[in-house]
């Protein structure tokens, strides 16, 4: 019988997560190996310059731009307010004075002789970076950053909007075959995250938004609701920095499909606990899924690490898989067979391929590497 090997999601009931916190730019490190910290504890912090604004005073004062060091009344990278008088000219007669105030909290980032200019520099925005999940400092990487790890159950989704939340975890469906209505989503339920069945609609995710949930996470749901949701159109390809306050993992696909017994086994297990979850999908090079990571209690001699064991033996005719490509994305079916010849594709490229059966019965061909198996849960 045909084997492949195949990348695909992954789900642990335990295993070792770590994680890379990392500034953009050096700053400073507040923590020290051997610390435990919480998700939401800044670990790190630096400064990144902000954007400057240009004042020609040569022109504003009508003097001649050699003569603009005469006229200024701060010099270079000395802090400004506001409406405080940046330069003023000198006439003869007072009522004739002018003086040309600052539009802008700052810093005079330079004064040019040459064009009569000067550059305002808006103060450094300050960057704060978050543990992201409770556990233990193992590792610092000075000036940037540190590493985090901590034993815990792991879930990948395969679609996620909205970037890093915590909170805590609360079942709002009985299975998971169970849509999340608009109505069971409640005020107490600020500051947490939801987890539903196999559906949600707009109005659901808006109301969320509208309790101040951190996250849901969701069987499916339909590409047009997250259009509806954010007001645009979204790719597929990357995503994780959308401007919404509640972050959405999908955890099958798209449409109404229940979410993996197993998987929602795992969430009704960690009713109550804390969590820690990321939207950020990224499915072309560098592929990154949505996670779900729930920290367990400290025993790392239990612990398994995460590895592809479920792949070792490859996928097989019969087994269940994940399409990752349009025209079928999301969607799951069992592998009917692995032809061993190569096929001719659109692209008039030769590559491997299989025959799929989906849910309702029809069977397709594609490329082997468009889909993905599930490590470490059986469906």
């Amino acid at each position: 019988m045909a084997h492949l090997y195949t990348p695909g999601l992954q789900v642990f009931e335990k295993t070792l997560v770590q994680k890379h916190r990392t500034l953009p730019i050096p700053g400073e490190v507040l923590v020290k190996t051997g610390d435990f910290v919480k998700a939401e504890d800044i670990i790190a912090r630096t400064e990144i310059p902000n954007e400057v604004i240009e004042l020609n005073i040569a022109n504003l004062l009508s003097i001649e731009p050699e003569d603009i060091h005469d006229y200024m009344l701060k010099k270079e990278k000395e802090p400004v307010k506001e409406g405080e008088p940046l330069a003023v000219n000198k006439p003869l007669l007072k009522w004739f004075k002018k003086e040309i105030p600052s539009p802008i909290d700052g810093t005079v980032e330079s004064i040019n002789k040459v064009t009569g200019k000067i550059l305002l520099r808006k103060p450094p925005r300050h960057v704060d970076l978050s543990g992201y999940l409770d556990g233990k400092v193992v590792e610092i990487e000075p000036n940037l950053g540190a590493m985090i790890e901590c034993s815990a159950t792991y879930i990948q989704g395969i679609f996620g909007i909205g970037g890093e939340q915590s909170g805590i975890l609360e079942m709002v469906v009985a299975s998971p075959g169970q849509p999340l209505e608009e109505n069971m989503i409640k005020p107490e339920h600020a500051g947490k995250v939801l987890v539903g069945g196999s559906y949600l609609d707009e109005k659901s995710l808006k109301r969320a938004e509208e309790m101040g949930v951190k996250g849901l996470i969701i069987g499916g749901l339909d590409a047009n609701c997250i259009k509806a949701w954010l007001g645009y159109e979204i790719g597929v390809a990357i995503t994780g920095d959308e401007d919404v306050k509640t972050t959405l993992i999908v955890t099958e696909g798209f449409g109404e499909i229940a979410m993996a017994g197993r998987t929602f086994e795992l969430f009704q297990a960690a009713q109550g606990k804390r969590v820690s979850i990321s939207g950020r999908t990224q499915i072309r090079a560098g592929v990154m899924r949505p996670e779900i990571i729930i920290p367990l209690a400290e025993d790392k001699d239990s612990v398994v690490k995460s590895s592809d064991k479920s792949n070792e033996a490859g996928v097989k005719e019969g087994d269940i898989v994940r399409i990752i490509r349009e025209p079928y994305f999301g969607m799951l079916g069992r592998i009917k067979s692995l032809p061993s010849e190569l096929l001719l594709i659109e692209t008039e490229a030769k590559v491997r391929v299989m025959e799929v059966t989906l849910d309702d019965g029809k069977i397709i061909t594609l490329p082997r590497a468009n889909i993905e198996i599930i490590e470490g849960i059986n469906r």
